[in-house]
């Protein structure tokens, strides 16, 4: 496994692989691995002959009073298990180096201005334009993102096909703690009796998917779920959402795939989860 901190060493890296006819896999990654970003891994590693990690705290992708500064970090243990994982290259710029004099901002209009971008408005800004970059900078023929950042995916997918990538993303099955509980790197701030009370998200989101089999209104599926999440008094709804796959605008019946999302900050973290109704 190689490590390397510059667009250049990338380079260096990727150029002999692409001409030689072999197919890249990305797996990008804010660092502090947990079992779902190695999940993403393995599944990249069945699919592509060579597989790129980047390792990055995006700082264009914090609000102002965001936790950027104290987002978790373990340089040294993410480098093991990708090492363990079959990792080819690790990519750990420095956002000096990502972002130098830089000027360039992609923004997919409508898409990041729903959901998580009513109360994060830069958030998916700074997530697509350093993806493009990611995207460029590896070369890879396809990125690994996991479904707990379902609209992000919706979002990358949409620059993908107006900005004409070539590249295809894969979207990988959300993957929790034995508890139920969506495992985030976020889940570090949460103490043991917080964790247990987060698991409402995953206790709500089980009653959405059992009354959207009887096709029920949405206006009283969101009812009984915001129920469930109130049974934790100091758990703070941002949003509960029932909303098309793939424009994201909210559904007055489940008369198509649906995306039932959720955002709800327990104690110091906020917690997102969702899942995918397909009719």
């Amino acid at each position: 496994m190689k490590e390397v901190k510059t667009v250049e060493e990338v380079r260096n890296v990727v150029n002999p692989v692409k001409k030689s006819g072999k197919s890249i896999g990305l797996v990008p990654t804010m660092g502090f691995l947990h079992e779902g970003h190695l999940s993403l891994i393995k599944r990249a590693r069945e699919e592509n002959d060579f597989v790129v990690v980047s390792i990055f705290v995006n700082p264009t992708q914090f609000g102002e009073n965001e936790d950027y500064g104290s987002y978790p970090k373990d340089l040294e243990r993410d480098l093991k298990r990708c090492e363990e994982a079959g990792v080819d290259l690790v990519f750990h710029p420095s956002p000096e180096d990502m972002y130098k004099n830089h000027k360039t901002y992609i923004k997919v209009y409508d898409l990041s201005e729903k959901l998580c971008g009513v109360t994060r408005p830069i958030h998916f800004r700074g997530v697509a334009t350093v993806c493009a970059k990611l995207f460029n900078i590896s070369k890879a023929d396809r990125a690994y993102f996991g479904q707990k950042d379902a609209q992000q995916f919706i979002i990358l997918k949409k620059m993908v096909e107006d900005l004409n990538f070539d590249i295809e993303l894969k979207r990988c099955p959300i993957i929790r703690e034995k508890s139920g509980l969506a495992l985030s790197s976020r889940n570090k701030y949460l103490s043991d009796k917080e964790k247990e009370d987060a698991l409402v998200l995953q206790d709500s989101l089980k009653k959405a998917e059992s009354m959207l089999k009887e096709k029920r209104d949405p206006s009283e599926i969101i009812a009984e779920m915001e129920k469930i999440i109130h049974l934790v008094d100091y758990a703070k709804i941002d949003y509960i959402k029932i909303v098309d796959l793939e424009n994201l605008e909210d559904v007055e019946k489940i008369d198509r795939d649906v995306l039932v999302a959720l955002a709800v900050q327990v104690g110091p973290a906020r917690l997102i989860d969702n899942i995918i109704y397909e009719v």
